[in-house]
C-alpha cells in the first residue's frame, strides 16, 4: 500500500483551474520532487493535499485513510507536515520555541516538547542558535528552522516548499545535506518543490512536473529532463544541453 495517493485532484478558483485531474502515489521511504514553472499550481497542490485548499473533486489517501475532507490540522495530526514558501516567524519566539510548537502536535507536555525539540535542533544543526529570535536570522538559518518545526511534529510524510530559494550556492549545499539527513538517516518520506534544479536531479529519486495544472511528465530526473515537453514547457533548451554536455 502506498503512503499517499492522489486519484484525479481537480481544483478550480472560480473559472481558474489550478489543478487539473492530477494523480499519481508515493511510496513510504521515497522522495519525490515536484517541479514546474511559476504558477503550474505545485503549492495548489500541496495546500490541497494538506486541507489548506477544499479540494473541487478528486481523492487523496494517506497512509490508508481517506483525507481528502479532513481539516489542516487534522491531516497535520495524521503525520502529514510541510513547509511554506515564506516562513512567517513569531517576533517573541525564539528558535526553540518556535520547533517546540511543532512538538505539541504529538506532546502536552512542555518538558517533553521542549526534550523533542532539542533533539531536533541537534540533528538540523541549530543548537547554537536556539536562543535567538527567529526573526532575526538570516534566510536560510530561517528556513532550517522551518524544516525543524515541521520535522518535530513526528511527521511520516515532510512537504517541503521551496526552502533552497533566495539561497546562495553554499546555503544550497547545506539544505541538500540537511534534506538527505532527514530522508537517509531519519527515514522521512519527502515531497520537494523546488526551483533549484541541481538540488531536485540530484536528491529526487523520482520527478513530475506540472505545467498550467497539468502533470506533463513523471519519471526517473534524468529521463524526465530530457523529455522534449518539459524542456519546452520549463527547463529550456540550455538547460538539457549543458545537461547533455555534463553526462558525455
Amino acid at each position: 500500500m502506498s503512503l499517499l495517493e492522489v486519484h484525479n485532484l481537480t481544483k478550480y478558483f472560480g473559472g481558474l483551474c489550478a489543478n487539473h485531474d492530477i494523480s499519481f502515489s508515493l511510496e513510504k521511504g521515497e522522495l519525490l520532487g515536484l517541479i514546474g514553472p511559476n504558477g503550474a499550481g505545485k503549492t495548489t497542490l500541496f495546500n490541497c493535499i494538506c486541507g489548506y485548499y477544499p479540494v473541487t473533486s478528486g481523492r487523496v489517501i494517506f497512509d490508508g485513510e481517506d483525507i481528502t475532507h479532513l481539516r489542516a490540522y487534522e491531516v497535520a495530526r495524521r503525520g502529514l507536515a510541510r513547509t511554506f514558501q515564506v516562513y512567517v516567524a513569531s517576533g517573541d519566539l525564539n528558535v526553540e520555541e518556535n520547533v517546540m510548537v511543532g512538538a505539541f502536535m504529538r506532546n502536552r507536555s512542555r518538558m517533553r516538547a521542549r526534550a523533542e525539540a532539542r533533539e531536533i535542533l541537534k540533528e538540523l544543526k541549530l543548537e547554537p542558535l536556539a536562543q535567538n529570535l527567529v526573526s532575526e536570522l538570516p534566510v536560510a538559518a530561517q528556513k532550517r528552522v522551518a524544516m525543524a518545526t515541521a520535522l518535530a511534529s513526528g511527521p511520516k510524510l515532510l512537504l517541503l516548499d521551496e526552502v533552497a530559494a533566495g539561497l546562495n550556492p553554499s546555503e544550497i549545499d547545506e539544505i541538500m545535506a540537511i534534506i538527505r539527513h532527514i530522508h537517509e538517516d531519519l527515514g522521512v518520506t519527502i515531497i520537494l518543490i523546488e526551483h533549484v534544479m541541481e538540488l531536485v536531479m540530484r536528491v529526487s529519486q523520482r520527478v513530475i512536473v506540472l505545467e498550467s495544472g497539468r502533470k506533463i511528465a513523471e519519471g526517473e530526473p534524468q529521463v524526465v529532463a530530457k523529455d522534449p515537453e518539459v524542456i519546452k514547457a520549463y527547463l529550456g533548451e540550455r538547460y538539457a544541453k549543458e545537461q547533455m554536455e555534463t553526462s558525455t
